[in-house]
């Protein structure tokens, strides 16, 4: 059997390790390779030719020119005859030469690779070094008897396919190549390192035994300390490190002629009374999973995306991460000790793709396969283990059940006894220390809250497993699908995880898109967009962060949520510490009262010492008004970093809320217009009207068209749910909501103003919506009340689909293009909708129309601004239109129509039109997150029923 086939983990690989910072000789190998790629897998040393090109290593070849890369989400791209590969086998193979100086201690060199997907042969001066497969994880080689002084010559050779592309399924784009970072390094003398750090919560004291080469010498100059490998030191008093406060403490390990530098964080986890601590506390987590992805550079990431990465997460009160679903490069583990991270290091293994045989053939139950797992997991473990950051292994991803994990299991905690375990896709949990889910519903999270929950298949025949994991802490592994415009339902899972101790956080699925950004190009490309027939089309579009790594408002949603620091109030104002460790004397406490949006009075809030987990109550700030009030008046109260810290500057926000103190009083209703007949129109106030259909054709000397009932929206990613299912755009297609035709029954001028009666209904279909629009007008000012009835077999019959919701309730109306600028007073900054507006903070705003967009990869409904007091739009003279709600709406506004959004793939597919299209909606159906997961929820849900909404129409105030 040929050597990627086989089911040898490496040929030739030095025992796993510790991912050091020494002080002997290395040389980097990244740079400029020969590359020659080849359709499938040849024999013999690599030689350069001719026709040899270029390649950047680490990189991707699928990313610099050859071949194409590929997205599946759950199925291999290749047939499921393991441990075979396909014939056709893309294979790189990559040469490079480098100088070796004389002096150059050659002797027992070590040849490091971090990264190859997904195996490969190694030849140094035309001599085999050895192989390996597992891709996202090191491999080294003893090289130094094949090195020679001066010119050297390293070749390798990557194939796309192998066994172990069996176990790296992982929902991702499928990219090979020398990846990560290549290097030469002297012969190690200190050759491993294990950190044993903890702290004793009860004492404040700190244990350290380092184990390592036995003459070396372990030195921590900040606490004292000169040690002995193996030997335990108590520290009298240590700083525990923590995701809150990531205190590091400087090590060496040195023995003549070299030094190991580490940074050492004292902490202890274990399980107590079935839940997860961290120095004595139980843990929760604010998480996210994260996929290594660069728009230009795939998996090949820079440590400054890495920092950029966690930086953002630190920014948007995110305190975990599960590094999805394999381990990630090694400094951003050093990077998450820095910054503060808890962290569920992943192996990199996922057999997915054998949902499609019935799990028949599955590694994870194949004996034969024990020993490429279990290697997988060695070197996962003996690479991360001194990250205080790390506190929890995870054996695998979706890989459903097997006897391998038991050994996987086994090995880790006799090697690493002070980490925990964790494994979602097993239902028995029989080794894992967590009970997990992926995408439960509400009413099954706070069942399992309250340890109700249905017992499993797997374990009802087996009481002690069932016991077992009846006992066991829950934790979500995947929640809240951000793809698209989304995930709403997060406010939701948040109430419900905060109440129950068993249930101790989650990971929110995913941090960044993984849109591809190829040379020359302005799309983002994702599955399908190269012609392949077998893809997972945009469902690796589903990151907080867009492809660029700007922020979705769903990270600023999530960040809203997750807060470490709540308000509540105003009478009595209470802050609250939700942090586990930390006091808020790092916190600036700042309070402003607006009135209409325009700033009044502010000052800063004196808060007493909050120890973690208490609460303060404070004095109300407010600004009294004489007489009833003319204006509403709200309270902002707003928690900022005090200092600059690794992650933000002083001044940063942490944390927010409003307060609404007066609303203004309600003003007598001004004497009624009346509607003046000019034959082919009718004029209202400030309106002009088609007799014939009622609409308007000029407001306030602006050229317009419309209102009309608009009952549709563009599908969003959670609409349509995934493949089709659990979605709501299927019943909204089937109600015909997508081929909505208006018929106006009358045009009535009445002494209360004009009345249009139409009624809206789709082809094909017996269903229809009666409408009535209500104007009335006084000298500024022309007032619209919709009033909206259901008619029909809106909830089923044996030949009538049913339809228990609507997109949208609304009108739509088309503007001059020229007016482009946006002013309103209500919720934004971003977009918001009704199960996605804890972060709407009530403010004035402008921008363009153009700047409401957002930008999502794949166009849908977006843009949304919610609350809406009033909003106005105008020109660059400042002429136009004011709309006023009563009391609120939504507001959209786009060059577009709702279908053209619904035709686009990609962006560059949306043609501005000549018009402006504006929504103002009584109200938005919920966003939910049924790309993968729950729909939106009942409270969320427009149902289908009588509405009644108001909007008020005025020339704008220039």
């Amino acid at each position: 059997m040929r050597y990627f086939e086989d089911l040898t983990p490496s040929t030739g690989a030095r025992e796993p390790r510790a991912w050091l910072r020494s002080s002997r000789p290395r040389i980097c190998l990244n740079g400029r390779w020969r590359f020659k790629l080849r359709d499938s897998a040849p024999d013999g040393v690599p030689e350069i030719g001719p026709d040899w090109g270029e390649l950047e290593v680490p990189g991707h070849w699928v990313l610099q020119g050859h071949d194409r890369p590929r997205y599946t989400n759950t199925a291999f791209p290749f047939p499921i005859d393991p441990p075979y590969a396909p014939d056709a086998n893309p294979t790189g193979d990559h040469v490079r030469s480098f100088d070796l100086p004389g002096d150059w201690p050659a002797d027992g060199a070590v040849l490091r690779f971090e990264g190859v997907d997904s195996c490969f042969k190694v030849w140094v001066n035309g001599v085999e070094a050895g192989t390996a497969k597992g891709s996202r994880l090191p491999s080294e080689f003893t090289v130094g008897h094949l090195l020679r002084p001066g010119r050297n010559r390293l070749a390798v050779r990557v194939h796309q396919w192998s066994s172990g592309s069996y176990l790296e399924d992982q929902d991702m784009w499928w990219l090979p190549g020398i990846f990560r970072d290549v290097t030469l390094l002297a012969r190690p003398l200190i050759d491993d390192v294990f950190v044993h750090a903890s702290y004793d919560h009860v004492t404040g004291a700190g244990t350290l035994r380092v184990d390592t080469a036995p003459d070396a010498v372990v030195r921590v100059p900040e606490l004292g300390v000169v040690a002995e490998p193996g030997a335990p030191v108590t520290i009298g008093a240590v700083e525990p490190w923590s995701a809150e406060l990531p205190r590091l403490y400087d090590a060496t390990v040195e023995v003549p002629g070299e030094t190991v530098e580490l940074r050492i964080g004292f902490r202890t986890v274990r399980m107590v009374d079935g839940l997860f601590t961290a120095n004595g506390q139980p843990l929760f987590f604010r998480g996210v999973n994260r996929h290594e992805h660069d728009e230009r550079r795939g998996r090949a990431m820079t440590v400054d995306a890495m920092r950029e990465d966690l930086v953002l997460m630190k920014q948007h009160n995110v305190n975990a991460v599960r590094t999805a679903h394999y381990p990630p490069h090694p400094a951003f583990l050093d990077l998450c000790d820095e910054l503060g991270l808890w962290v569920i290091d992943e192996c990199d293994i996922e057999t997915h793709g054998f949902i499609y045989t019935d799990w028949r053939g599955n590694p994870a139950d194949d004996p034969d396969w024990a020993p490429m797992m279990l290697d997988r997991m060695r070197r996962m473990v003996e690479r991360d283990k001194n990250h205080p950051s790390v506190v929890i292994w995870s054996l695998a991803n979706e890989s459903h059940r097997g006897r391998n994990f038991g050994e996987l299991a086994a090995w880790t905690r006799q090697r690493d006894p002070e980490r925990a375990l964790f494994y979602e896709r097993d239902r028995t949990y029989e080794f894992s220390d967590f009970y997990s889910l992926m995408y439960p519903p509400l009413e099954d999270l706070e069942a399992i809250g309250t340890r109700t929950e249905d017992v499993p298949e797997e374990t009802a025949e087996h009481p002690s497993l069932e016991a077992r994991r009846r006992a066991l802490p829950f934790v979500l592994a995947e929640y809240g699908h951000a793809m698209g415009n989304g995930p709403g339902g997060l406010a939701d899972y948040q109430r419900i995880l905060e109440r129950y101790p068993r249930l101790q956080g989650g990971f929110l699925w995913e941090w960044i898109d993984h849109g591809l950004l190829l040379p020359g190009a302005t799309d983002h490309v994702y599955g399908g967009d190269f012609g392949e027939q077998l893809h997972g089309m945009n469902f690796c579009i589903d990151g907080l962060l867009f492809p660029d790594r700007t922020p979705s408002p769903g990270l600023t949603e999530y960040k809203k949520v997750i807060e470490p620091v709540r308000f509540t109030g105003p009478d009595p104002l209470v802050v609250h510490n939700y942090r586990t460790f930390t006091s808020l004397d790092d916190l600036t406490f700042l309070w402003t009262v607006e009135e209409d949006g325009v700033e009044v009075a502010a000052g800063n809030l004196t808060i007493p010492p909050v120890p973690p987990g208490q609460s303060t109550q404070v004095a109300t700030p407010s600004r009294a008004t004489a007489g009833p009030p003319t204006s509403e008046q709200v309270l902002t109260v707003r928690a900022v970093l005090a200092k600059d810290e690794a992650w933000a500057t002083a001044g940063h926000e942490v944390a927010w809320a409003q307060f609404v103190l007066e609303q203004p009083a309600v003003e007598p209703a001004p004497v009624a217009a009346a509607v003046v007949d000019r034959g082919e129109d009718l004029t209202l106030g400030g309106g002009e009207f088609d007799r014939r259909t009622g609409r308007l054709t000029r407001l306030f000397g602006q050229a317009v068209d419309g209102p009309v009932l608009d009952l549709w929206r563009a599908p969003t990613d959670n609409d349509n749910g995934q493949g089709g299912r659990n979605g709501v755009t299927q019943e909204w297609r089937a109600a015909g909501l997508d081929r909505l035709l208006h018929r106006v029954q009358a045009v009535e001028v009445m002494e209360s103003g004009l009345v249009v009666r139409a009624r809206v209904a789709p082809e094909g279909l017996g269903v229809g919506v009666r409408t009535m629009y209500h104007w009335t007008a006084d000298a500024d000012a022309l007032r619209l009340t919709v009033d909206v009835q259901p008619e029909g077999e809106w909830g089923g019959t044996a030949v009538t689909p049913r339809c228990g919701s609507w997109p949208r309730v609304g009108v739509r109306m088309t503007l001059p293009r020229e007016l482009e600028n946006v002013q309103w007073y209500g919720g934004g900054p971003g977009e918001a909708y009704a199960d996605s507006r804890e972060a709407a903070r009530v403010g004035r705003y402008e921008c363009t129309v153009d700047e409401l967009q957002t930008p999502y990869v794949v166009p849908q409904e977006n843009g949304s601004r919610i609350d809406i007091r009033w909003a106005e739009l105008t020109d660059a003279q400042g002429n136009g239109l004011r709309v006023t709600g009563a009391p609120h709406f939504q507001l959209t506004a786009r060059r577009w129509t709702a279908e053209d959004l619904e035709r686009a793939r990609h962006r560059s597919d949306l043609t501005p039109r000549e018009h402006v299209y504006l929504n103002l909606d009584l109200a938005q159906n919920g966003l939910g997150s049924a790309s993968c997961g729950p729909p939106a929820t009942s409270p969320h849900t427009l149902e289908v029923a009588p509405y009644t909404f108001t909007l008020v129409f005025r020339r704008a105030e220039a």
